[in-house]
Parts: structure tokens; C-alpha cells; sequence
């Protein structure tokens, strides 16, 4: 008798974990990079991106809580010149031969109802790590109507300043405020 409910309580307790489980969602790279812009002499804002971008978004069933690891590939800086590609991802800025990789983690997603509204998480760049707000804009998932898959997506904002992250060359001539643009579709895994 007593091994008859032992069995039934361990199949509550699974069942019960099973249903308060972490949705994982693998970002796509065709439709995930992380856009920066900034002042440049006062002339004009410059806006510039990462193409490889990668990263884990978990969210709970209950669409209160979850977590987010991204990775940036610095190497893969695309500013529309390869000059200026190389100027960027030289020891004054990325350093992206010592530093190859930026990341973000978080372990805090903030839901309005349904809706995904903040992240708050830290930043590392060139192994200096310091947190970060992420304002979520636009947030949706559904089903993709091409490969049935069922995906989320978001579009979203943060404020950084380039010095915090010994990226502070030419300061106060180019800005030290930097926009982050980050564009995001993932698939459930």
C-alpha cells in the first residue's frame, strides 16, 4: 500500500515539474543582430551592427520569469566600410582578437500580463562586465506560417556608455552614449 502512493506521489511531483518546466527558444541567425548607433562629431548619428549574433531565451509556462544568455561575435562588426570594420575591432575599441565575444545574462525577465516589458541583465565587453536595462518594445510569438514552427520575437532598446567598457577613444568628440538596437526571432527548442 505505502509503495502504491510512494509511486503516485512521484508521478504528481513529475508531472507537477513537467508542467512548470522552461519554454527554451534558440535565436535564428538570419533574423537576430544587435544594431548601435551614436553621436559622431556632432555631425551626424552613426549606426552600425553585429551580424552574429546567438543566444537561449528560457521562459516559464506561467510567463513570469525566465532567463536570456546572448553571444556576440565582435569579429562580425558591419559598418558598411571594411576599414573602419578593422578600426573598430582593433585594441582601441573591440579588441576582437583578444575579445572575440560580447555577451549578455540575464536571469531577470519583467512580464506585463503576457508581454515581455524588461530585462535586466549584465553586459560584458572586453571582459568588463557591467548591468544593463533592456526595454522590450515589441514582443509576439505565434506560430511561423513557412516552417510551422512556433517562434517569438522582439525588438528592443538599451543605453550603454562606451567608456564604461574601455571604449572611450575620441570621447567627447564621438559620443559616449551608444543606443543598442536588438532585433530577435527564436524558435521553441
Amino acid at each position: 500500500m505505502h509503495l502504491k502512493l510512494l509511486a503516485l506521489l512521484a508521478l504528481s511531483l513529475s508531472i507537477v515539474s513537467l508542467s512548470q518546466a522552461d519554454e527554451i527558444y534558440k535565436t535564428d541567425p538570419e533574423h537576430t543582430f544587435v544594431s548601435f548607433s551614436y553621436r559622431h562629431l556632432n555631425y551626424s548619428v552613426q549606426t552600425s551592427r553585429f551580424d552574429a549574433v546567438s543566444g537561449i531565451v528560457r521562459v516559464n509556462d506561467k510567463n513570469d520569469g525566465g532567463s536570456v544568455e546572448m553571444t556576440i561575435n565582435t569579429n562580425s562588426i558591419s559598418t558598411g566600410s571594411p576599414t573602419f570594420n578593422h578600426i573598430l575591432q582593433s585594441e582601441d575599441f573591440f579588441s576582437s582578437e583578444k575579445f572575440p565575444l560580447a555577451t549578455f545574462k540575464s536571469d531577470s525577465i519583467i512580464f506585463n500580463q503576457d508581454d515581455i516589458s524588461a530585462i535586466y541583465g549584465e553586459l560584458t565587453i572586453k571582459g568588463i562586465t557591467k548591468p544593463v536595462r533592456i526595454e522590450v518594445d515589441h514582443f509576439n510569438c505565434s506560430r511561423n506560417l513557412l516552417t510551422l514552427q512556433y517562434m517569438c520575437g522582439a525588438n528592443a532598446s538599451a543605453k550603454i556608455s562606451r567608456s564604461d567598457f574601455d571604449l572611450g577613444k575620441y570621447t567627447p568628440f564621438v559620443g559616449d552614449e551608444v543606443t543598442l538596437n536588438i532585433v530577435i526571432e527564436a524558435s521553441r527548442q
